[in-house]
């Protein structure tokens, strides 16, 4: 397929690790509820940082959260979190750090409730949305949608997830395709759904 990356959303700028996560893994729908619950954890660790820090810490936040499996992160304890915030290699920040443990621990909720992709998917009746976005200064920071994610999650239990920083998962999940209409990428991502 012949595609002009010149078109390519202007977010990614021209830095090799942060255009192949465009090209290759922003906004593509994600079924699996694990793979959502990591993503959403590592918007949380982003908050207040750019999103480019945590994608080049992604590895060493997988070593460190033990591959990101809820089961073994719902049951750490301040020894944990001790160890964490002594790790160089990921953000350390205690708040984010305690916020990822009972992130763990509502997800294992949800998911034996109903499924954790199941529960993000619903919002859109299990289709992502598809929007047609002409430049990036129309791209919301939030929706009346991530809002009220955002509350239902909260009250799950989950931090660190309010709706500006779920509507980046959104995104970066594939609820929502905000690839701009001009990206080759959009197309692409819309086919997908």
């Amino acid at each position: 397929m012949d595609r002009n990356w010149e078109e390519r959303c202007g977010w990614c700028g021209t830095d090799p690790l942060y255009v192949a996560y465009h090209d290759t893994e922003w906004g593509v729908p994600e079924r699996d509820g694990r793979a959502l619950w990591e993503k959403l954890v590592l918007d949380g660790f982003q908050a207040g940082l750019s999103w480019i820090t945590i994608l080049r810490k992604r590895e060493a936040f997988r070593a460190a959260f033990e591959g990101f499996d809820p089961e073994r992160i719902a049951r750490w304890d301040e020894a944990d979190v001790a160890r964490l915030l002594g790790d160089s290699g990921i953000v350390r920040h205690r708040g984010k750090i305690e916020a990822a443990i009972g992130n763990a621990q509502a997800f294992l909720k949800i998911e034996e409730r109903e499924g954790f992709a199941a529960f993000v998917w619903r919002y859109v009746d299990g289709a992502p949305l598809q929007n047609r976005w002409a430049s990036l200064a129309e791209v919301p920071p939030s929706t009346a949608l991530s809002t009220r994610m955002s509350k239902d999650l909260r009250a799950a239990g989950f931090r660190f997830c309010g709706p500006t920083i779920v509507y980046a998962w959104m995104e970066a999940t594939g609820v929502v395709n905000d690839h701009l209409v001009a990206c080759p990428r959009h197309a692409e991502v819309a086919a997908m759904a």
